[in-house]
């Protein structure tokens, strides 16, 4: 179950050092923040431009200049997330804000996805004729990036 492995890893040496630790948790919210910002900063201008805006910038230069950011801001999170989960993941598996925040996250992600499945050959050509279901794609996933970061900012609170 969830909540067994919560346990688990919350008494392990590595949750146990995560929770302890006077640099750990500090250090893994710091840099989970900056992977953030390099998600959202990098994703979420690549989805303006996708959506309709900037329409004087390529949106193919746009994504292939962004999205390895992106991308790189969101493998940076999942080391420090874990850290900081294992730090509380007991408290945290009976989060309503936190288990919502994974449920977007696993939406935001397979948007991602499916957007590339979908509309990665198509990206050179958005300039002349950007599809209505790719412009509501790219908007989703800013707005599910935005409140998967406003979702983990408000765990401490709820």
């Amino acid at each position: 179950s969830l909540t067994g492995f919560a346990e688990a890893l919350q008494a392990s040496a590595f949750g146990v050092w995560a929770a302890q630790s006077s640099l750990a948790y500090p250090v893994a919210n710091v840099l989970h923040l900056l992977g953030l910002v390099m998600l959202v900063g990098g994703i979420g201008v690549v989805d303006l431009r996708l959506a309709g805006a900037f329409r004087s910038l390529s949106p193919a230069a746009l994504s292939r200049t962004l999205t390895p950011i992106a991308i790189a801001g969101l493998l940076l999170m999942l080391p420090t997330g874990f850290t900081m989960f294992a730090a509380d993941a007991e408290t945290l598996v009976n989060s309503d804000t936190f288990l919502r925040k994974l449920s977007l996250i696993a939406l935001a992600l397979t948007n991602a996805v499916a957007f590339r499945w979908l509309w990665r050959d198509r990206i050179a050509d958005w300039h002349l004729s950007p599809p209505l279901g790719g412009r509501l794609m790219a908007a989703a996933s800013l707005l599910l990036w935005l409140a998967v970061g406003t979702l983990g900012r408000l765990i401490a609170y709820y």
